[in-house]
């Protein structure tokens, strides 16, 4: 009987080779990730993403990647795209997911499906400036993950613990991060 090779389509020896080439070179392992928004109308605005900097230099990407944000019509909006705080959700869900089949591809688990279903729940009476003892952000964020792979119960929490120790997303969103806001 042939084992069957674990194939969910990560390159963990390409991964494994960074880690160490960025260990003997940790200058290069400082990294500037841009966004750039333009305001199109009411709380319409349309964002790019296409370069950052990177392994000491900067690089293009292949693709430039658009996103629309908006808010619904119960804003008096027109609904042209996800709201800012759903695509923090979207950021979350997708460098967890990306974790979660990184790890899995290391420890030799084959992925069948993983879907993560995420809820923030919100007051928005602090947006609205109703009331100014209502925290504007999540008051708490639910990540729920569906994984079949080819592991027991252990192993699948034990690679979504791992996602989560090393998400970027996750360390964002769970820790202070300094932002500064400027007006040029």
């Amino acid at each position: 009987m042939s084992e069957t090779a674990v194939n969910n389509g990560v390159n963990v020896e390409a991964l494994l080779g960074a880690r160490e080439a960025l260990t003997e070179a940790p200058e290069a392992a400082q990294f500037k990730w841009r966004a750039s928004c333009e305001w199109k109308n009411g709380t319409h605005s349309h964002s790019t993403v296409e370069s950052f900097f990177g392994l000491g230099e900067e690089q293009s990407r292949t693709t430039v990647f658009n996103f629309d944000a908006d808010h619904p019509e119960v804003f008096a909006s027109e609904d042209n795209g996800a709201t800012p705080v759903e695509y923090v959700l979207v950021g979350l869900a997708s460098c967890l997911t990306a974790g979660v089949a990184a790890v899995a591809q290391h420890r030799e688990i084959q992925l069948n499906s993983v879907v993560a279903t995420l809820e923030g729940g919100m007051d928005i009476q602090g947006i609205l400036g109703i009331d100014g003892d209502v925290r504007n952000g999540f008051d708490g964020i639910k990540v729920s993950f569906k994984i079949d792979a080819d592991a027991d119960d252990d192993d699948i929490k034990a690679l979504v613990a791992q996602s989560q120790k090393r998400s970027a997303v996750y360390d964002i969103i769970t820790n202070p991060t300094n932002v500064i806001v400027e007006v040029n």
